[in-house]
Order: structure tokens, then sequence, then C-alpha cells
């Protein structure tokens, strides 16, 4: 396993530990193709039941890589999309269950991948952010459809729409986290939920699974692909440019100035 995404295996539990602290776990096209690998590992691997995925360091995950985000609204990179789109297909697929323990911050990505987990622990420390249209961009990941079915349409408005911070309590209230535990509790409290689980029988969890998510599949598809194509249309336009121009100059974004209906 690359040094950027750690792996252990311990009675039937993957733990999966994104490990690009010092970037606050952002996602690098590497880190895209090295976690969407090994949930395909993972969902092939017969002495694997679940898959337990958290964050070392402060953070859970940033989101995107913003300096490949900027490379790839310039142009320099037109497959910059395939590690995103191929982990959110094995995030889609996996048959197995999927424990997230979100220690710290979550940010796009971050937060969107919580839609098809099974079972969401937070740290009091964890906070949640969907900065699409401080981005200037649209959602991702099929946040769209799963969001107002997890969280209600409304926070889902809020949450999707105003690129606010959430407090781990928040999201709990809301539904998108199952259970809140101290920073020092989380990965013991999320690995012992994810052992009980890895006791049962692989095959029982796995149809458990597929009776709960079949009459989702068709609404996950055809959102992700609306999704990728607004996220298209919008990459590397006004608003976007203005926003990755504002990160890397350290300022907020003034979206005022845009041309009008921008």
């Amino acid at each position: 396993m690359s040094d950027l995404l750690l792996s252990e295996d311990r009675d039937r539990v993957r733990t999966l530990t994104l490990n690009r602290p010092d970037q606050l776990n952002a996602f690098s096209q590497a880190l895209y193709v090295a976690l969407d690998e090994a949930l395909r590992e993972a969902d092939a691997d017969p002495e694997v039941a679940v898959v337990l995925l958290t964050g070392s360091g402060r953070a859970f995950s940033a989101g995107t890589d913003l300096v490949e985000m900027k490379e790839t609204a310039a142009g320099a990179d037109d497959g910059a999309a395939h590690g995103f789109i191929g982990l959110v297909d094995s995030l889609a697929a996996f048959s197995k269950p999927l424990v997230v323990a979100v220690n710290g911050l979550g940010l796009g990505i971050g937060v969107t991948l919580l839609g098809f987990a099974d079972l969401v622990l937070a740290s009091t420390a964890a906070r949640f952010k969907t900065p699409f249209t401080t981005l200037g961009v649209a959602p991702e990941a099929a946040s769209s459809f799963l969001f107002p079915r997890l969280i209600g349409r409304q926070n889902a408005a809020w949450m999707l729409m105003s690129g606010e911070w959430f407090s781990a309590e928040e999201a709990h209230e809301m539904g998108l986290v199952w259970r809140v535990t101290s920073p020092e509790e989380l990965l013991a409290t999320a690995w012992d939920h994810a052992a009980t689980l890895a006791a049962r029988p692989i095959s029982s969890l796995v149809a458990v699974k597929e009776t709960m998510t079949a009459s989702l599949r068709p609404g996950i598809e055809a959102a992700r692909e609306l999704e990728n194509a607004k996220f298209a249309e919008l990459l590397g336009g006004p608003a976007n440019i203005e926003a990755l121009v504002a990160f890397a100059e350290g300022r907020e974004p003034d979206f005022t100035r845009l041309p009008p209906g921008v």
C-alpha cells in the first residue's frame, strides 16, 4: 500500500488511513487512485468483511487538492478527473459495510463520500463543509441525490448551497453522523463497531447492504451524470477562476464583481 494510504488488517476489519497530514489529507490524483484501488481490493478479498476509513493528523480530508484543481481549470491536466470518478465508482459499487471515522476537518469529497458510508462516527473536533458555491462549481459524488435523503432536503440545501461550516454535533443532529465521541475514543469506538459487524457472515452483510442500496442506484447514476456535466461546465469559468485566484492570494473571493447571472 502507498504511503499516501495506510492499511491494517485485524479480525476481518481493514482499516484504511488517508495519510497526507501536512496537506490535511487533501486528495491528490495519486490519493484518489490509491483509495479507489484499495476499496476494490478489499471488496474482492474474502478475508475482509468491513472497511474502516479514517485520516491521519488533524484532518479527515480537506477535499480535492486545490493546486491540482487550478491546473485542471487551466487545462494543464485533461485527465485529472479520472481519479475522482474512479473513487466514486468504487464507493458506489462497494458491497461490504463501510465505516468512516471522521477525526477532524472534512471538506468537499471529505464530506460527500459520507453519503456512501454505512456508519459514520465523528470526533468532537470534526467540522464539515461542502465548498461548492464558494469554489464556483457544482456538487459531486451524487451528494445532490443522497444528502436530501440522508439529512433532509432543507439541511441538504443549506449544506450544499451555503458553503458554511457544520460542527460534529450539528452533523449528528441532521443525521450525517451516527455517533460523536471524544477525539481520544474515536478510532477505538469506530473499530469496535466495525469488528461487531465483521463477526457476522460476510454473505449476509453483503445481502443486507444490497437490499438497502439497490433502489438508490438509478438515482445515484443520474445524479452523478448531471453533477459531472454541471461541474465540467463551471470548472474554469469566471466564478471558479475568481475562487482559485482568491485562494492563491490568501483572500476571500468576491463574486459580486462577476458578470450578471454568473
